[in-house]
């Protein structure tokens, strides 16, 4: 229930919509009255009483109501569409806006098949509820009121008779309540996994194909497609079962009306047109009843689906204030500074232990180190990506943690090994550095960045659409305009994680001098293995299982012939024609 109350929480920012719903709903249920009215005075007054001078103005009469009934109905639909829409696109919003907040961690446990199935499909079955049962709900419970209400009024012993169904009704309603929400939350887990392997396999249909593993991915696909079969078949068998029993309740307490009223009739105690109206007003009874059924469907849908999409909701945001805008004290010039810094994914697994370093405005820190040894994990901890355990990370001399994340966020800058560009134009891609740079502004980006040449080429430059990750452009090009993007960015700290690892020699070095350009008066931390990207820095930081074991210029660590020098003899740094080993 409280899954419910939250969702209909959103009804609450457009109250006149509701209200203008529930009054067109009103005015529209309240017609359904009078048809059998009509009906009965014309069987009595009209036919048997012989008074045909009253039958056209007791046909009016009913299309009267009929057309207020439907254009009521009409304008409840345009109320109930916007608000519909309204209501969905503010939920859809404050979900993405909410896992946009989420820490990293958080992300490297999800499934983004998932999470699009949550955003997309479960956020449309809540606003089912929340529209479709305030909706039909309202009219369904008015319609049994105005109905009951005139039954009882018009014959009541008949009226009771017509509400007998009404306990096994609501028995039968609760019971399936009660018993439906496993299996709607079965469905909607197998409809998110589903989705999940479907985002992850054309996510690497390349890799599918190259392995030749088509055959064995339909066949995972249709394992999973299974298992969603039979979770919605489960669902549907429920249906099958408690749909028709409650018909059957209604079409029982139906007869029971026809035997009754026809015994009355027989008695003198009824007149057969009060009979007709009252067999019509127990058929306006039983069916938004049925209607309440369905309804209940819906719901117990919705509330599965509310669940997965509040369970995100409920998620704890990452730590640290974020404000819109960087106060003038808040910019950052580039000192940076760890200080006995320990961190973990988990408690038993700790990546960083006692980090100590010091690196000044423009200097160059380069980590290197095995695979696993905690080096891009240490550079995440300045972004606020991964929250440090223990010790201090001061930047410009100030606690990180005092910084807004977007502070922090803003004077970061970061070219890394496998270069994300969006599924948009090469100008979308480099606008995300620098959202009001010109044409010009671009074009002088590109060109430091060694890119210019290559997008020239393009049929449209600029305008040329790179596809979804980037797949139209090579790796060297790719990590040249993601170079361009930073350097449009143009913040005072810049890390460069592995940035010139995937293309070959030429290209290497058409990204390493556009590199230069972007390192030039920055405070710059670079992860590498080749040796030609980290000889010239300014200190070289080793880390081994999360520590820092050996520290100091190219030239010191190899005459201290340690890690680092048995790193560059076993060319764990590859070395190219620029170097060789002096000792």
């Amino acid at each position: 229930m409280k899954v419910i109350l939250r969702v209909f929480a959103y009804l609450r920012r457009y109250p006149w919509m509701a209200a203008g719903m529930l009054g067109c709903a009103i005015v529209s249920t309240s017609m359904v009255v009078v048809f059998p009215k009509v009906t009965q005075q014309i069987v009595d007054e009209v036919v048997r009483g012989h008074h045909p001078e009253k039958l056209w103005p007791l046909v009016g009469i009913g299309a009267a109501a009929f057309f207020a009934q439907y254009a009521m109905n009409a304008l409840r639909l345009i109320f109930n569409n916007t608000f519909e829409q309204r209501v969905i696109f503010d939920l859809r919003s404050d979900l993405y806006s909410h896992i946009q907040r989420l820490p990293l961690t958080w992300f490297d446990n999800r499934a983004t098949g998932d999470l699009m199935t949550r955003v997309l499909e479960d956020v449309t079955s809540v606003e089912r509820v929340l529209i479709d049962g305030i909706e039909q709900g309202v009219i369904a419970v008015l319609q049994v009121a105005i109905v009951a209400v005139v039954m009882f009024r018009a014959n009541a012993q008949l009226a009771l008779i017509a509400l007998s169904p009404i306990p096994l009704l609501a028995a039968g309603a609760v019971y399936y309540t009660i018993t439906a929400h496993k299996r709607y939350r079965l469905q909607r887990v197998a409809s998110s996994a589903m989705n999940s392997l479907l985002h992850d396999n054309l996510a690497g249909i390349r890799q599918i194909k190259t392995f030749v593993r088509e055959r064995e991915e339909h066949a995972r696909f249709n394992r999973v497609s299974d298992q969603l079969r039979e979770a919605t078949l489960i669902v549907i068998r429920a249906w099958a079962i408690y749909s028709p029993a409650m018909g059957l309740l209604g079409a029982f307490g139906l007869v029971l009306v026809t035997g009754f009223g026809a015994r009355t009739v027989l008695g003198g105690a009824m007149q057969i047109g009060d009979l007709v109206a009252f067999l019509m007003l127990a058929q306006f009874l039983y069916d938004p009843i049925g209607r309440l059924h369905q309804l209940n469907q819906l719901f117990q849908a919705g509330r599965a689906a509310g669940e997965r999409v509040f369970e995100i909701m409920d998620e704890k945001p990452e730590p640290g204030r974020v404000d819109e805008t960087v106060a003038p004290g808040e910019k950052i010039s580039g000192d940076v500074r760890f200080q006995n810094v320990c961190f973990s994914y988990n408690e038993t697994l700790p990546v960083l232990r006692n980090i100590n370093l010091h690196a000044q405005p423009g200097e160059t820190i380069a980590l290197v180190g095995a695979t696993g040894a905690g080096k891009s994990t240490l550079v995440h901890l300045l972004t606020r990506f991964y929250e440090f355990d223990t010790g201090e990370i001061f930047i410009d001399g100030k606690p990180l943690r005092e910084f807004s994340r977007n502070a922090l966020r803003i004077g970061v800058g970061m070219v890394t090994q496998e270069s994300f560009l969006f599924n948009g134009s090469i100008r979308d891609n480099l606008h995300i550095g620098k959202p009001d740079a010109t044409d010009e502004e671009l074009l002088m980006a590109l060109t430091a960045a060694n890119a210019r040449s290559f997008v020239d080429r393009l049929p449209d430059g600029l305008n040329t659409v790179v596809g979804e990750r980037g797949v139209k452009l090579s790796v060297g090009e790719k990590q040249r305009v993601s170079i361009a993007r930073a350097l449009l960015k143009d913040p005072p700290i810049l890390v460069l994680d592995e940035a010139t690892a995937s293309v070959d020699t030429a290209t290497e070095r058409m990204i390493q001098t556009a590199l230069d350009r972007l390192m030039e008066n920055r405070t710059s931390f670079v992860i590498a293995h080749r040796l030609s990207t980290v000889r010239h820095a300014d200190q070289i930081l080793v880390l081994d299982h999360g520590r820092i074991v050996e520290r100091g210029t190219h030239d010191e660590l190899l005459a201290l012939g340690g890690v680092y020098a048995r790193l560059c003899e076993s060319s764990f740094l590859e070395r190219n024609e620029e170097f060789a080993i002096v000792r």
